[in-house]
């Protein structure tokens, strides 16, 4: 089996073993720990599918890293979460390890912080890199988490969470779509920032709605973006949500994308889980990418599908009466 480049790091000397523990930054689902031992780690991840994923793997998790001897920060796709997540690491561990994939900016960071330090040694494999830093030779203070931003639209957003700093075309034209009256319990699945739990909450009817999402950094923003007495906030994969008792309504603006790999099994399952929490007579609002083929999984899970609106992008549909 081909080695990761953190077991290479290990075996070539690059990384020792710690004392201390281990803590690691924000690992996808299959990643390689194989190096420490479980008792040894504690895994911290915002993104509840991921979390769960470490969590039943027997490993200790959080939503927030642990002082350890050393820090693994596994590179995320937003430049600003990944600067912000190394300065953080610097903090809990006198050694870095930053390991990520090239898509990821793992290359701009490696430049980034040779710039500050001078040479640093790194291991490149499988379209990726890895490389080390003592924390007390590098002041990343100017990369820590800026605060989080109120938009031009009046939200609050943060770096990392989907759409950051404004509206989706998807959502705006999801939210221009809603009727002005909505059945009384409502669940915005993939809830993200709150934009469209917002525009849900300004129905007539609308007694309570659920804000289902699984990114924590994405929730806490909402929180604070509809201070509405309505509101209930989980922190949730929307796929497994199984509310108490089922909903008049969903609205959904499901996710497609794993990474940067498309992937649209995903959507998929957020109409299936949808129609599962629906009552008899209940109703979907989905909005999707035109190139998306959801229609096939509406009708399989819905007795009445309909396009309802849309633009060169994007397409609205209304389903209503999910099949048993």
């Amino acid at each position: 089996m081909s080695q990761s480049r953190l077991s290479l790091a290990l075996e070539q000397g690059l990384v020792s073993q710690p004392e201390g523990g281990v803590a690691v930054l924000r690992p996808p689902m299959g990643y390689d720990l194989s190096a420490f031992d479980k008792d040894q780690v504690h895994v911290s991840h915002s993104f509840r599918p991921d979390h769960d994923f470490w969590r039943d793997m027997g490993y200790a998790t959080g939503t927030s890293a642990e002082p350890a001897g050393l820090a693994v920060v596994v590179v995320p796709r937003s430049k600003a979460l990944a600067r912000a997540l190394v300065a953080e690491a610097a903090g809990l561990a006198s050694l870095v390890v930053i390991d990520g994939q090239k898509t990821d900016g793992v290359d701009s960071l490696f430049k980034d912080i040779r710039k500050k330090v001078g040479e640093l040694a790194s291991i490149t494999k499988s379209h990726g890199r890895l490389f080390a830093i003592q924390s007390a030779s590098i002041d990343l203070s100017a990369w820590a988490e800026p605060e989080p931003i109120r938009g031009p639209d009046g939200f609050i957003t943060r770096a990392g969470v989907f759409s950051e700093g404004g509206v989706d075309r998807g959502s705006a034209l999801l939210a221009a779509t809603l009727p002005a009256k909505l059945p009384g319990r409502v669940a915005d699945l993939g809830a993200g920032w709150g934009y469209l739990s917002a525009v849900i909450l300004k129905c007539d009817g609308v007694t309570h709605l659920d804000l289902i999402e699984a990114e924590a950094m994405s929730l806490d923003c909402a929180r604070q973006n509809i201070p509405d007495p309505r509101a209930g906030f989980h922190w949730a994969d929307a796929t497994r949500w199984t509310p108490d008792v089922k909903y008049g309504a969903v609205v959904c603006n499901p996710p497609f994308h794993v990474g940067r790999n498309a992937d649209t099994s995903l959507g998929r399952s957020f109409i299936a889980a949808a129609a599962g929490m629906l009552n008899p007579g209940g109703q979907l609002w989905l909005v999707a990418n035109r190139h998306l083929p959801y229609e096939t999984t509406l009708r399989e899970r819905f007795v009445k599908v309909e396009e309802v609106s849309g633009d060169s992008a994007f397409k609205v549909f209304h389903a209503v009466r999910p099949r048993k």
